[in-house]
């Protein structure tokens, strides 16, 4: 009998030939599922170029009107070369799969993003409206309406730009003023008009680009609730609620998008030239910190948007110029941290796991295979090394990306960024001061001194746990997660960074990395395998022995934490 690995290896080879390109593709490491496409990496063994294959078994098209709506899905991604549209590289197929080579998004979607961060700030949502716009904008003067604009089909590159993705329910206009009347869509974000049959056109994408920005803004999707009837009755009676903490720039254009009469929403290039551009920081870019905590607001004031006409592209269609950052010296006053809920984070992981664990939960080796693994659920920040002198100083550690924390005895906190420039230093009170190394008080002397010779001991001494992570050059924009709070066991030491993480290493270098937020465990087993599972899949599929006793174990210790109050 054959095991789901095995199977896995036959139905997807792991070199994949192109025959009209004479190209080949290399199967690499899995990177997601959604519908009846598994996605991995490959990569191009004449160039080296990696690429996300987007591979569809054939024994899943088994209906024509599947075949129709795939070869649609193709015949319009393919015609399409946009700044903010993911690139299509090529497709063909075998006797077992259909493959598409597609740009790789390797910042995953804006889902995750929302799932970890919650509400953005204005800057960010300006920042990737802007983006979005212009690409939905390109796809409307082709005559495509995309039907399915969501957190989830709008992908991030390595530079947190917007790449519009999934065509799968895009359709093409052949004469002016047609109107389609396939009941299509997500429900957190469809338009009224399709919901009606009453027949639709370029109007519903600018509902769901009105959806997308309130979710960005408040958090939650402006219909949501916990039964679809529900929701669907909301989005029909347009019933939703604008805070009143939203400047009113920001709540004048989700109301314009958000109308019941598509010819009163206005169209992509009017939204272009709305005043929310125009009110407010526009950042020339964002660090890769803010897919998990907001950037420095103190930082991104230095930067405008260019005054000419939003809507302006140049001939190419790309986006247009923005000012670059103006250098700043690093204030000197002291800034309150970001608040978080990190008693709300631990109670929420508490029941996660209470509820996993006593479910009839199958304990069996081998249960979880790659193919099962959540990618898009890994942790973005983790302690790869760290370094105990709390005899004397402190606590030491250093996260995934190279930057390097110390938690001083006294609680108050160091944080060097990876770059080796940018410090942040954290008060008693979490009053935070953004200093340098030749550029600080003297009253951080000692402190400072402390935090190098840590980093130099850690580099020096001691090997990264987890897989490795392609370091960035970090900027002065960025404000990472850091160590809120560390014990030790007689078997294990538990760190809870301020991003609501759950890190436990235990003394047999086993560790598990837990996330409150995407409701998953990244496992480091004993051969130093990295991989995430959501805990729905450990639900339904069951674990190892080790797993099991590992998660028996972080339940137990929140529990304790949560009882101490030490939270």
């Amino acid at each position: 009998m054959t095991s789901i690995k095995e199977d896995e290896k036959k139905e997807i080879p792991q070199f994949i030939h192109d025959p009209q390109t004479n190209s080949t593709y290399q199967r690499l490491r899995f990177f997601g599922k959604g519908g009846f496409a598994k996605c991995y990496e490959i990569q191009d063994l004449a160039t080296n170029q990696i690429y996300a294959g987007k591979i569809v078994s054939k024994t899943l098209m088994v209906k024509s009107s599947q075949k129709e709506k795939m070869a649609q899905e193709i015949s319009i991604h393919r015609s399409l070369q946009h700044a903010h549209v993911v690139g299509f590289h090529g497709f063909f197929e075998d006797s077992l799969n259909i493959y598409i080579i597609l740009e790789l998004c390797k910042r995953r979607s804006m889902m995750e993003l929302h799932k970890r961060r919650k509400a953005i700030t204005e800057p960010e949502t300006r920042f990737y409206m802007h983006q979005i716009l212009l690409g939905v904008q390109y796809l409307h003067r082709k005559r495509i309406i995309h039907r399915d604009l969501k957190l989830g089909n709008l992908f991030l590159d390595d530079d947190l730009h917007v790449k519009i993705g999934d065509f799968g329910l895009a359709t093409k206009l052949e004469v002016e003023g047609e109107k389609k009347k396939t009941l299509c869509g997500t429900p957190n974000y469809i338009a009224p008009e399709i919901l009606t049959k009453k027949g639709h056109s370029f109007e519903v994408d600018v509902w769901s680009l009105g959806c997308i920005m309130y979710t960005l803004l408040i958090g939650k999707p402006p219909f949501e609730t916990s039964t679809l009837r529900d929701t669907y009755k909301r989005i029909k009676q347009c019933e939703y609620r604008i805070p009143s903490s939203l400047r009113k720039p920001a709540a004048s254009m989700i109301v314009l998008q958000l109308q019941s009469d598509p010819s009163l929403r206005p169209s992509v290039d009017k939204l272009l030239q709305h005043e929310f551009f125009t009110s407010g920081i526009m950042p020339a870019a964002l660090p890769l910190s803010c897919l998990t905590t907001a950037p420095r607001t103190d930082q991104l004031e230095g930067v405008t948007l260019n005054r000419r006409p939003l809507n302006e592209v140049n001939a190419n269609g790309n986006i247009m110029a923005v000012d670059s950052p103006v250098k700043r010296a690093p204030p000197a006053e002291l800034r309150s941290v970001e608040p978080t809920s990190h008693k709300q984070n631990l109670i929420a992981l508490r029941d996660q796991l209470a509820t996993l664990l006593t479910s009839k939960l199958k304990c069996r080796p081998e249960c979880l295979n790659d193919d099962m693994s959540d990618p898009a659920a890994q942790p973005l920040v983790w302690v790869g090394k760290w370094v105990d002198y709390s005899d004397k100083y402190g606590f030491g550690y250093q996260l995934c990306d190279e930057s390097v924390g110390v938690m001083f005895n006294d609680t108050t906190k160091l944080i060097m960024l990876a770059n080796g420039v940018n410090v942040h230093y954290i008060n008693r009170q979490g009053q935070e001061q953004y200093v340098t190394m030749r550029e600080y008080p003297q009253e951080l002397d000692k402190k400072m001194k402390l935090l190098t010779y840590f980093r130099r001991y850690m580099t020096e001494h001691l090997m990264k746990a987890g897989a490795s992570v392609p370091v960035r050059e970090s900027d002065g924009l960025s404000r990472l997660p850091h160590l809120h709070q560390w014990f030790r066991t007689t078997l294990a030491v538990i760190m809870y960074l301020t991003n609501g993480t759950l890190q436990i290493n235990f003394q047999d270098h086993t560790k598990i990395i837990l996330c409150p937020l995407m409701q998953a465990v990244t496992y480091i087993d004993v051969d130093k395998n990295f991989r995430t599972f959501r805990f729905s899949t450990i639900e339904e599929h069951g674990c190892d022995k080790k797993l099991y006793t590992n998660l028996t174990y972080a339940l137990e210790k929140l529990n304790s934490v949560l009882a101490n109050k030490m939270c």
